[in-house]
């Protein structure tokens, strides 16, 4: 977190500690303001699952407040993310912020009132997810202007903590909270604890960059290009991946938790709540852990014990008739649950330039929430038919096998990738002002190549094809000229003379090197670049 424009690059502490985000103040701050609002969520969510088993205990019921929150996240998130990308994104914070915090306040009135039906209380807790599914992207796209670069995994990691210390913290809480002052108190709280997140935000200030020389894109075409970006990021591919086989499986637990606490081990809310909170001080200390044997094992392997582990700890939840057995299975699912997302979360940062960075996280959450909402679908069902151990069993057997199929796809640590703007691009060449929107453009770029240099350029303009796809382009091919040997001619298409405006910008260091390796094979000079934009009667 920075507090000045520049903070961020210069005078940055060694990041050798897990702790050195907090150097910055505004790091400290907003982290330690979303840790009170989070734990208000947890509280609410736990109260919410626990309601609902007094409303109507059918466990697809139950299940279905798992769906109501995730189900918009899937819905949402890339608008969220696009809207991240164009817009002021702290004030979006804010006023998303504002809005669900009302929300909240007016539902605890019904609750207290004892006027909640399940229909509402889903309705409200959908509510909750569409906010959240709004500003998620937004809160993970700002993490890199808050630290420097050499931070940025610890920053993630400590985020983590953040989440799993409310995770710990909230549904403790909401069970003592139940007990003593009633089921609406943890609602109630929960709007309050939000004022931290408001006051943070009012307090902060977005550090100032170079002004923006092209207007921002519209909606509809930033969430296109996003989606365009994404499908051709090889490294975001493999993290979506493996997101998209982990978290249908892993939210069996998530989903049919409050039923374990209720009949399998015939607890009450306070049991839920210690469950939960069990769950996230595991994830506590096994975030704590994650440095030093990110170091032995790297992030790939990680993430591979952890979905062994989920694996296990669904296993135990089906066999749980004891507390002591769902305890036990709770701490593993915790340790388990960040060796899993931790590093899928640094992996879809770090593979993200700036410009496109709220869509990237927002495809992952679309992934990640997509999986949660199907999987509690899914498994609220099979609990349904046969039972809640048949479902936990279930999940825990794919879960397992699916372990060999996700070791295929590498998660990125971010190290020795340099995804900041490079301006290497010349300006295009024009004989009379172009409208920004006039389009479609042509790019054309001319080779000339040695005949036995043919195979190694091919492939070389293999990772330039998606390279121009990622900057934006809907169309790209290579051509050879029948006439003349040693001669190619790239083309890639773009929607508008100012999109393509933007891919300039949009050029990484990164991607100058995937550009250098293909007109290295230019064997005069270097390749001619010709810009062509679509010609007719109404252009005139």
């Amino acid at each position: 977190m920075t507090d000045t424009a520049t903070s961020a690059t210069t005078a940055a502490p060694r990041a050798e500690s897990p702790w050195s985000p907090f150097a910055r103040t505004a790091f400290a701050v907003l982290w330690t303001a979303t840790v009170i609002s989070n734990i208000g969520t947890w509280m609410q969510s736990a109260a919410s699952g626990w309601l609902m088993t007094s409303l109507d205990p059918d466990p697809l019921m139950v299940a279905l407040v798992q769906l109501a929150t995730a189900l918009p996240m899937f819905l949402l998130a890339l608008p969220g993310g696009a809207i991240a990308d164009i817009v002021d994104r702290r004030r979006l914070l804010l006023r998303v912020e504002l809005a669900i915090t009302v929300v909240i306040a007016f539902f605890s009135i019904f609750v207290a009132l004892d006027e909640v039906s399940p229909v509402f209380l889903l309705f409200v807790t959908a509510c909750g997810g569409a906010a959240a599914a709004l500003i998620a992207p937004a809160w993970q796209s700002i993490v890199p202007l808050l630290v420097g670069r050499a931070e940025l995994p610890p920053a993630v990691a400590l985020n983590s903590i953040g989440i799993n210390v409310s995770r710990a913290v909230g549904p403790a809480l909401a069970g003592a909270v139940i007990a003593w002052l009633g089921i609406a108190a943890p609602f109630w709280l929960n709007a309050v604890s939000n004022l931290a997140v408001i006051a943070a935000l009012l307090w902060w200030r977005e550090p100032s960059g170079s002004a923006p020389r092209l207007p921002p894109e519209r909606f509809i075409g930033a969430m296109v290009i996003g989606l365009r970006h994404a499908r051709n990021n090889a490294a975001l591919r493999d993290t979506l991946k493996r997101a998209a086989v982990f978290f249908p499986l892993a939210s069996a637990y998530w989903a049919l938790l409050p039923l374990v606490a209720r009949e399998k081990i015939h607890g009450g809310p306070a049991t839920y709540g210690l469950l939960l909170g069990t769950i996230g001080l595991a994830a506590i200390a096994g975030a704590l852990l994650l440095p030093r044997l990110k170091n032995r094992l790297g992030a790939h392997r990680i993430a591979t014990c952890g979905m062994l582990g989920t694996a296990l700890a669904l296993a135990l939840f089906s066999v749980s008739v004891r507390p002591a057995v769902a305890f036990a299975a709770s701490a593993v699912a915790g340790i388990s649950w960040i060796a899993v997302m931790a590093p899928l979360n640094v992996s879809a940062l770090v593979v993200l330039p700036a410009w496109v960075r709220g869509r990237g996280v927002a495809v992952y959450a679309t992934v990640m929430f997509g999986g949660l909402t199907l999987g509690s679908l899914i498994w609220g069902q099979v609990a349904a038919s046969y039972g809640i151990r048949t479902a936990l069993l279930d999940a825990a057997v794919l879960l397992a096998l699916a372990v060999p199929l996700t070791r295929r796809w590498k998660l990125a640590t971010g190290t020795g990738v340099d995804l900041s703007p490079s301006m290497q691009w010349p300006a295009p060449v024009i004989a009379h002002d172009v409208p920004s929107e006039r389009g479609p453009v042509l790019v054309t770029v001319d080779y000339l190549i040695r005949p036995a240099d043919r195979v190694a350029f091919l492939a070389a303009m293999d990772g330039l094809r998606q390279q121009r796809r990622r900057l934006g382009a809907y169309d790209w091919d290579v051509f050879e000229d029948t006439a003349r040997e040693g001669r190619f001619l790239e083309t890639f298409r773009v929607d508008s003379w100012l999109e393509h405006l933007r891919q300039h910008e949009r050029v990484t260091a990164e991607d100058t090197i995937v550009q250098a390796a293909a007109s290295r094979f230019h064997s005069e000079g270097t390749p001619r670049v010709t810009h062509l934009i679509a010609a007719r009667p109404s252009d005139l």
